[in-house]
């Protein structure tokens, strides 16, 4: 790949490719395949994911707000959009935009219904949203019996599918209570479906759920953060190649004599002579303040720069007095040996985190 001349977020989607087999690879030949592109596609371009997971004939999206499935509907988007947080306010554009929306309490339900009746609407896709123990969106297994006598008073809307979500699918010390959600979700799954007369798709499992616990695949399996390349654990990660690559450029270089400060606040003070470059990328860009003063770093030349002193908005500064290198030279925030999983644990962080703060406004490029 050239050498970068500016910030720019490389995209290698032939790792995306790679990671895509991988995980389907676990799969029954007949479970289905849903695709997570929320924020960007954690950090990247959700159109552009989008379109090359198409191409691949996945077979479901899923988005977190209605915004984000207009724009790949916009993107020439035509696989089924499942809407995981969907908002009143935007009912009648779900329908209009042939979005599913996740219904995930009574007041949710009620309102969704009044608009699809009037839309003129019949067996309108929804997605019934149970709660098992992650406390966040969804049904107790106490409202099968209310949530069914709604849906059987109307023709407008049809459950397409009903879903939970494990809380600590990657958490080993946790699988006791993971398989407590699974025998939970399996309750409700039957009383469900023999209230309302047909079983209705089911799914479960996150990208760790897939890898961990194949006895809750279902008829759907959703992923997000292993198509990007991360498996929540070394062993997994070994599978999976990250799809994002980081880099920016060394703007100036500098000599800081001893007693001499560096950045916002004199965050940094020189011990000894130090030279340090200037990079464009701050915590505008989603490197934020807490990689400052020496937590955080980046790659010159294959060799670690600490960052020194307060990231900046715009730019950062790190120490290179070890380092061999000039103005103009590539600089590596995170990529495939130096993952953003890596960097994000220097801050007690995590790759999900990291990845969604990459701004808008670095540049994408993408490699196919």
């Amino acid at each position: 790949m050239p050498k970068a001349q500016e910030t720019i977020l490389e995209i290698d989607l032939n790792a995306l490719t790679q990671n895509y087999k991988h995980l389907k690879s676990k799969l029954d030949k007949n479970t289905k395949f849903l695709a997570v592109v929320k924020a960007f596609a954690y950090g990247t371009d959700a159109a552009e994911i989008a379109k090359h997971l198409q191409n691949l004939n996945v077979d479901y999206f899923a988005v977190a707000f209605t915004n984000e499935g207009v724009a790949l509907r916009d993107a020439g988007i035509t696989k089924p959009i499942l809407v995981l947080h969907p908002q009143p306010v935007y009912f009648k554009t779900i329908i209009a935009r042939c979005l599913e929306p996740s219904i995930y309490s009574h007041k949710i339900l009620k309102e969704f219904i009044e608009v699809a009746n009037e839309e003129k609407q019949s067996n309108y896709p929804i997605h019934i949203k149970f709660n098992t123990g992650l406390n966040r969106l969804g049904f107790n297994i106490e409202e099968i019996g209310t949530v069914v006598s709604n849906l059987q008073n109307t023709t407008s809307v049809k459950p397409a599918s009903i879903f939970s979500h494990l809380a600590a699918s990657e958490d080993f010390n946790e699988k006791e209570f993971s398989l407590k959600q699974i025998e939970t979700f399996n309750k409700i799954a039957s009383a469900f479906s023999a209230k309302l007369g047909y079983q209705p798709m089911m799914h479960m499992c996150n990208t760790s759920g897939i890898l961990n616990f194949p006895e809750a695949h279902f008829n759907m399996v959703r992923s997000g953060i292993g198509l990007y390349g991360y498996g929540n654990s070394e062993k997994e990660n070994k599978n999976l190649k990250p799809i994002a690559t980081l880099k920016s450029i060394i703007s100036q270089i500098h000599t800081i004599e001893k007693g001499e400060t560096i950045g916002y606040n004199r965050a940094f003070k020189a011990e000894k002579t130090t030279k340090t470059a200037t990079i464009p990328i701050g915590h505008a860009d989603g490197i934020g303040r807490q990689y400052g003063n020496g937590i955080g770093y980046v790659s010159i030349n294959g060799k670690k720069a600490p960052i020194v002193g307060n990231v900046c908005m715009d730019m950062i500064m790190v120490d290179i007095t070890d380092i061999i290198c000039e103005e103009g030279d590539e600089v590596i925030v995170f990529d495939t040996n130096q993952t953003a999983e890596t960097l994000a644990n220097t801050t007690k962080s995590i790759s999900y985190e990291l990845l969604t703060a990459i701004s808008q406004r670095v540049k994408r490029v993408f490699h196919r």
